[in-house]
């Protein structure tokens, strides 16, 4: 095919630049220090240590995981687009869709490896089953902010503005279940500023992810968690990587390069 063997070469080379620049190591790193805090913390806890420790520790290194990919990712592209690589292998005879899926390739290896990590980390403080549930939820939500980190970095090409905008992205399809609650609960009031600020975070809920269902911490704690969740975290993670990949598509194929 004339596009896959491009792709793969080109995801091979961005796995190839992810060990060159430490980043596994790095999520090895985050572990180690996520499970100490986690530690430290539960000497303070009054009750439920077990618990208190399992919760922070998934909480510290689902952050950890977005924090260090995103960062990587975009940081990456835009040293690519300031060495002027980019405009070199787009100069080559493949197509733009090709360099494309070859970093959506890449970074989708690369989300593998924190996911495998910290799902194994879990293990040893909560069920195999439930661990193995809660990794695979990250994996999907690390591949959202993957291709969402590659099309900030592909359309803004400044890395600041780009990390901000990935950092709101995430924040905000965190927080909306917890804003949809707010809006519409009994403490709402019927104003028409609060009943358009609930219109809109309805809309908002409809275009964004839901990632407040992505890697559920409960599912650690009290086992809630079953492969009939996974197949919702799983379509929705289909659906939104493949709209963030068409819109990246798009905006290579309108830039002049």
């Amino acid at each position: 095919m004339p596009m896959l063997w491009p792709a793969l070469t080109i995801a091979r080379y961005t796995l190839l630049e992810a060990l060159r620049s430490r980043l596994p190591w790095l999520f090895v790193l985050a572990a180690c220090a996520a499970a100490g805090l986690a530690g430290f913390l539960q000497q303070l806890a009054l009750t439920e240590s077990g618990a208190v420790q399992a919760a922070l520790l998934a909480a510290a290194l689902r952050l950890a995981g977005v924090f260090l990919l995103a960062t990587f990712i975009i940081t990456s592209m835009a040293r690519e687009a300031a060495d002027r690589g980019l405009e070199l292998l787009l100069a080559l005879p493949m197509p733009r869709a090709a360099y494309l899926l070859g970093k959506l390739l890449g970074y989708g290896a690369l989300a593998a490896v924190p996911a495998v990590l910290f799902g194994l980390l879990m293990a040893l403080f909560a069920a195999p089953a439930q661990s193995a549930l809660w990794a695979l939820s990250l994996l999907g939500e690390l591949w959202i902010v993957a291709a969402f980190s590659l099309l900030c970095a592909a359309s803004l090409q400044q890395a600041l503005p780009a990390l901000a905008a990935t950092s709101g992205f995430y924040v905000l399809a965190r927080m909306l279940g917890s804003l949809q609650l707010l809006a519409h609960g009994p403490q709402a009031g019927d104003s028409l500023v609060q009943q358009a600020t609930a219109g809109a975070i309805d809309v908002l809920a409809l275009l964004l992810p839901r990632l407040d269902a992505f890697a559920r911490t409960e599912w650690l704690l009290y086992a809630t968690g079953d492969w009939q969740t996974l197949a919702g975290v799983a379509a929705q993670t289909a659906i939104y990587v493949g709209l963030l990949a068409s819109c990246a598509l798009c905006d290579f194929y309108r830039r002049n390069i």
